[in-house]
This record gives C-alpha cells, structure tokens and sequence, in this order.
C-alpha cells in the first residue's frame, strides 16, 4: 500500500510540475497562469491534453512541438521529473504528516524559483508572498523546537543576505535576499546557516563551470536561486545528518 501511495504522490508531484513551469514562465512576463491555455511559444499553436503529460509527451515527441518541429526548452521535462521525485521522497519520508505540507510547499516554492531564476534571472515577488502566508501556517502545523527558531532563522537569512548585498554594492539579488527569509522559516537558524554555506560552495563551483565553458569575464550574471534551491533542499532531508557528521569530525 505505501508502494502505491508513493506511486500516487509521485504522479500528483509530476502533474504539479507542469503547473509549476507554467508559473514560473509567466509570472515573471506578468502574464496569467490561466490564459491562454498551454501553446507552443513559437508557432502558437494550443497544445491538445496528448501533448501536455508530464515528461511522457516530451519523450514520444522527440522534444519536439508536433506542428512546427521547433526544440521544447528542457527545463519542463526536467522540472517535472524533478517534483515528481521530491514528492514521492517527501512522503516516503514523513508519511501523511503535517511535515509533509511544509516539504511539499517548501519544494514547490524552489521549483517555480529555479524555473524562473534560469528563465529571467529573476525571482518574482508575487511568488514569495505567496508562498509566505503558507509556509507560516505549515511551520504552525509542524512547529520546529524551540517554535520561535523558525523566526530568528528567518531574520538571519534575510540580515546575512542583505548585508552581503549591502557590501558587494549589489552583488546579491533582492530575490535571492527575500527567499532566503522563506527558507529561513522553514529551516530554522542552524539549518539556514548551513543552506547559505552549500549555497555558496555549489554557486562558485557551478559559476566556475559556466564560465569556462562560456569563456566569458568574471561579471558575468549567473542565477544564485538554483544553488539555494538545491542547498535548501539537501539541509531541509539531511540537515541534521550532516551537522552530526561535521561533529564527528571534532
């Protein structure tokens, strides 16, 4: 039966993703979510509900838009893929739980960042006030201990991140300062430290990548929110794992 409900939980995380592409292709462009309906951006042709199941359309079209032939961009199967496999981990890990609704509103909230942060180097207020109203209730339902770690980690990320920007003169994006108040909601103060360190080891690695694969100069804009993204989620499943494995070493 847990088999199943994973199964389940899989599938619901997949179908999410789609939406969450679509969210985090237009919030930005201050489009509707709702209008028009999916269509392929180059020909404009509305995509029939065959075209549009998470992962499977893009494989049987060969990454393909069935009318014009133009390339799908890879970040819808990815994302897709991806929120299907969180959700399915989230409840492999904490069952039906109120845990869970903080990890399913947590890993949405980075989804849609990601998609949007790649897209438009962009992090759209709208989407954080969103998600802030239910974090709060989902941190209420599934309180950290002591409660009130969950303020003090929300201050610490929002105050390091501002700081740094504040020095760097810009250097950090307000987007990046504000997500980083929701992931210290969500985390706590020990936890978000350690998500701003992962976050900064993953974002120098990957913009040494880039770079030299792009060959182009060191003030070359690269997103940060996938780093956070990707840091956030690892402290969020194995947070307390890696602080008793850094312990171990003193």
């Amino acid at each position: 039966m847990e088999m199943a409900y994973t199964i389940l939980v899989f599938v619901f995380g997949l179908v999410f993703g789609s939406f969450f592409n679509v969210v985090g292709l237009r919030v930005p462009r201050k489009e509707s979510i709702v209008k028009p309906p999916s269509h392929c951006t180059t020909c404009q042709r509305q995509l029939p509900a065959i075209d549009l199941i998470p992962v499977l359309s893009y494989i049987f079209l060969g990454g393909k838009c069935r009318s014009c032939g133009q390339k799908i961009a890879w970040i819808y199967p990815l994302m897709e893929l991806l929120t299907g496999i969180l959700f399915a981990f989230s409840y492999w890990q904490y069952g039906f739980s109120e845990q869970l609704i903080v990890a399913l509103l947590l890993i949405s909230l980075l989804v849609i960042v990601v998609v949007s942060d790649i897209a438009y180097m962009l992090i759209p207020d709208k989407v954080l006030l969103c998600f802030l109203p239910l974090l709060v209730i989902g941190r209420i339902l599934a309180p950290l201990t002591p409660w009130w770690d969950s303020i003090v980690g929300a201050v610490v990320g929002f105050g390091i991140l501002y700081s740094i920007a504040v020095v760097s003169r810009g250097g950090m994006g307000g987007g990046d300062i504000k997500l980083f108040f929701l992931v210290g909601l969500v985390l706590g103060t020990i936890h978000t430290l350690l998500t701003l360190l992962i976050a900064a080891v993953i974002g120098m690695v990957v913009g040494m990548i880039v770079l030299q694969v792009r060959q182009q100069g060191r003030k070359t804009a690269i997103p940060f929110g996938p780093a956070i993204a990707l840091a956030a989620v690892i402290v969020y499943f194995y947070g307390n794992v890696i602080i008793q494995w850094y312990v171990g070493l003193w």
